[in-house]
C-alpha cells in the first residue's frame, strides 16, 4: 500500500516550514537593532513633527502679515469713520474668514477714531464682550468729542453679518495714538510686529501686526492674534503625552506654551503687568535659551538635554516672517525615555503580529483544503438549485482560487440563461426541458385540461386614448396581477395574446382539482382587477374591466411548432369553447361565463346564474352556458 496523508497535511508542513525559516530570521534581527532603530525613529518623528508646529504658527503670522499689507492698500480705509463705514465693515469680515487664527482687525487714525472688527467665535472673546449666543462679530466704533471722553460704539453682528439688538454706547479713554502698534507703525513708516502686550478692548495678551496705510501714514491698520490661539498651535502631545513646545519671543521672553496650566499662567502676568519667571514655569525654557545661542541647535539641529536628572529631546527654530518677529523661536522638547518606550511597544506589537501571522499561516494551511472542498460544494448545491428553478439568492461567492472562479462564472451563466429562459416558457416546462429525469415535454398528448381566457372590455379604445409607453405601463401592472393569481391557484400561463392571457389547468403539472382551481382563480383575478381599478382611478389612470372564460374538457397539450422552434401551448375544440366563451360576456353583459361541463364539476362548490343553451361560432351542438357568481359559503 502506498503511503499517503490528506492534502491538509502536505500543506501544513510546507507552510510551517517556510514561516518559520522566514520569520525567525526576522525577528532575531528587530530584537538585535530594536532600541537603535526606536531612537532613530523617534527622533525623526520628533523632527517632523516639531517642523509642523513651527509652520502651522509661521502660516498665522503670515496669514496676519498678509491681511495688513493688503489693507494698508485699500483706499476705503484712510477716511476716518463714519465715513465709507459699510465698505470698511465688508472688507473687515473678509480678512476675519480668510485669516482663521487672527480674532480681530482694525484701524486708528489721526484724529483718534478707531474701527475694530472682532472675531466672537472663541468662548473667552465671547464672555468678555458679554456677547449673545447668536453673534458671530462684534464691531467697535470710537468716535472722538470735543471737550469730552470719546464715544465707543459696540455692535453685535450674526452669522450673516445681520446687526443684533441696538448698539451699545458709552464713554471711553482709549485712544488708539496711544497703543503700542501704532506707535510702532507710525515711527517705522512700514510694516512691524508688536507684542506681546495687553489689548485695549478684550483685556488679554496679543501679538500685533500693524502697517501705516499707503497713501496716508498716519492711518494705521493692524491684525491681533492672541496668544492663547498662538497656545492651541503648540500642541506635541502626538509625539509623547509629556512633550512640550513653546515660544521664546527677543529676549528670551515666554511668549506662549503648550501646557494650559503653564499658559494660564503666562496669561495672567501678562494681564497683571508682572514679569515672568521662565525658570519657575518650566527649566527647558532656560536650557532651550542658551541653545539659541549655539549655531549647531539655533537653526533646527536636534539637541540632547538633562533636565532634573531625565534625558530629553530638544528641537529649536527660528521663526520669522519678512522680517517681522525675528527674534522668536519655537522649540520642542521630549522626554527620551517616552521616544523608545513609544518605539519598543511598537516594535513589541509588530513582534505579536509576526506571532500572529505564523499561527495564522498555520491554521490557514489546516483550512485550505476544507475552503477548498466546501466551494466545491456549494458549486454543486448551486447546480441543484438551476436544476430546480429556484433562483433565490446571488449564486456562489467570489473565490480566490481561479480555477473555482472558472467553474462559477459557467453556472453563473447557465443560471442568468435559464432565468431568461422561464421569463417566457412556463417554469413547469422550463424544468421538465433541463431535467434529464423528469420526463421531458412530449408532443401532442391528449389529456384533460381546464382552460381560462381573459379579455379587457374595449382595450383598442383604451390603446387609442394614450400613449403606447402609457399602455405598456397598464399592461405590465395587469399582466403582473394576473399572472401571479394564476400560479398562485396552479395554473400555467401558456400565452399573452394581446390584452388577453391564456391559462390552464392539470398540464404539465398534474392537478385532480384543476376544474375547482380554474373557477377559484377566476373569482380571484376578478376580485385583483377591481382593487387594481381603484387605484387606477386615484391615479386617473383607466379603469380595466375583464372578461373570462372558463370550459374544461380534453386537449392535445404539448410542445407543438417548427423543428427549430417550438412552443408549448393547449389545442382542440376544449380551448376554442374556452375563447369563445369569453366573448360572450359582451352579450350578456357578464363578467365570467363557464360551461355546463364546468357546473356540473363543481356544483356544489360555487354558486352559478344560468344563462341557458347557446350557439357558440364553429361550433355545431349548442353549449349550455353559465355565470359564476361566487364561491359557495360554508
Amino acid at each position: 500500500m502506498q503511503w499517503s496523508r490528506p492534502l491538509r497535511v502536505h500543506l501544513s508542513v510546507l507552510v510551517v516550514a517556510l514561516l518559520l525559516s522566514t520569520a525567525m530570521p526576522i525577528i532575531w534581527m528587530a530584537f538585535s537593532q530594536g532600541r537603535d532603530a526606536a531612537v532613530l525613529a523617534g527622533a525623526k518623528h520628533m523632527r517632523e513633527m516639531s517642523f509642523r508646529l513651527i509652520e502651522g504658527y509661521r502660516n498665522a503670522l503670515e496669514g496676519g502679515h498678509e491681511a495688513v499689507g493688503l489693507a494698508s492698500t485699500v483706499p476705503q480705509l484712510i477716511p476716518a469713520p463714519p465715513a465709507e463705514l459699510t465698505e470698511k465693515q465688508q472688507f473687515f469680515l473678509e480678512v476675519l474668514r480668510s485669516v482663521s487664527n487672527a480674532t480681530s482687525i482694525y484701524a486708528g487714525y489721526p484724529d483718534g477714531s478707531y474701527l475694530q472688527l472682532i472675531n466672537t467665535g472663541r468662548d473667552y472673546v465671547r464672555q468678555s464682550l458679554s456677547a449673545p449666543a447668536e453673534a458671530n462679530f462684534a464691531i467697535r466704533t470710537i468716535t472722538p468729542r470735543q471737550g469730552s471722553q470719546a464715544l465707543s460704539t459696540l455692535q453685535f453682528l450674526d452669522r450673516e453679518t445681520r446687526p443684533i439688538g441696538e448698539p451699545k454706547s458709552e464713554p471711553t479713554s482709549f485712544d488708539p495714538r496711544q497703543r503700542p502698534w501704532y506707535q510702532t507703525a507710525l515711527q517705522s513708516g512700514e510694516p512691524v510686529s508688536v507684542g506681546p502686550f495687553v489689548t485695549g478692548t478684550l483685556k488679554v495678551p496679543t501679538l500685533a501686526l500693524a502697517a501705516p496705510m499707503k497713501d496716508d501714514h498716519a492711518v494705521v491698520v493692524g491684525v491681533n492674534i492672541h496668544l492663547q490661539t498662538v497656545s492651541r498651535l503648540l500642541d506635541p502631545r502626538e509625539i509623547s503625552p509629556r512633550a512640550r513646545s513653546f515660544i521664546i519671543g527677543e529676549g528670551d521672553v515666554l511668549v506662549a506654551h503648550s501646557d494650559p496650566s503653564i499658559m494660564g499662567r503666562i496669561l495672567g502676568t501678562w494681564s497683571g503687568g508682572r514679569a515672568i519667571d521662565t525658570g519657575s514655569l518650566d527649566p527647558g525654557v532656560e536650557a532651550v535659551a542658551r541653545l539659541r545661542k549655539d549655531p549647531r541647535y539655533a537653526n533646527g539641529g536636534l539637541a540632547e538635554l538633562d533636565l532634573g536628572g531625565e534625558s530629553y529631546l530638544a528641537q529649536v527654530a527660528p521663526v520669522s516672517v519678512d522680517g517681522l518677529f525675528g527674534g522668536s523661536s519655537v522649540a520642542i522638547v521630549v522626554p527620551l525615555d517616552d521616544l523608545v518606550a513609544q518605539a519598543n511597544r511598537l516594535l513589541v506589537r509588530n513582534l505579536v503580529i509576526a506571532a500572529g501571522f505564523l499561527v495564522a499561516g498555520v491554521l490557514g494551511s489546516l483550512m485550505l483544503s476544507r475552503v477548498v472542498s466546501q466551494k466545491l460544494y456549494r458549486l454543486a448545491d448551486e447546480a441543484r438549485r438551476i436544476g430546480d428553478l429556484n433562483f433565490a439568492g446571488k449564486g456562489v461567492a467570489h473565490s480566490w482560487i481561479t480555477e473555482i472562479n472558472t467553474l462559477g462564472g459557467a453556472l453563473a451563466a447557465s443560471r442568468r440563461a435559464i432565468v431568461q429562459f422561464a421569463l417566457y416558457v412556463p417554469r413547469e416546462v422550463v424544468r421538465r426541458i433541463i431535467d434529464p429525469e423528469g420526463g421531458a415535454v412530449v408532443k401532442g398528448r391528449r389529456q384533460e385540461v381546464t382552460a381560462l381566457f381573459t379579455d379587457i372590455r374595449d382595450f383598442t379604445t383604451i390603446s387609442e386614448q394614450h400613449s403606447p409607453e402609457d399602455v405598456v405601463n397598464i399592461l405590465s401592472a395587469y399582466f403582473e396581477l394576473l399572472n401571479a393569481i394564476a400560479e398562485e391557484h396552479g395554473g400555467t400561463v401558456v400565452q399573452y395574446l394581446g390584452d388577453s392571457i391564456f391559462v390552464v389547468w392539470n398540464a404539465p403539472v398534474e392537478d385532480l382539482r384543476h376544474v375547482e382551481n380554474g373557477c377559484h382563480c377566476a373569482l380571484a383575478m376578478k376580485a385583483g382587477v377591481d382593487r387594481l381599478n381603484a387605484s387606477n382611478r386615484e391615479a386617473g389612470r383607466p379603469e380595466l374591466f375583464t372578461r373570462f372564460g372558463l370550459h374544461t374538457g380534453p386537449a392535445v397539450v404539448g410542445s407543438i411548432g417548427a423543428v427549430s422552434r417550438q412552443q408549448y401551448t393547449a389545442m382542440g375544440d376544449t380551448i376554442n369553447v374556452a375563447s369563445r366563451l369569453e366573448g360572450l360576456n359582451k352579450e350578456y353583459n357578464t363578467s365570467i361565463l363557464v360551461s355546463g361541463d364546468v357546473h356540473q364539476a363543481v356544483a356544489d362548490r360555487f354558486d352559478f346564474r344560468a344563462i341557458g343553451l347557446v350557439q357558440v361560432k364553429g361550433r355545431a351542438a349548442k353549449i349550455d352556458l353559465w355565470e359564476l357568481v361566487r364561491e359557495r359559503a360554508g
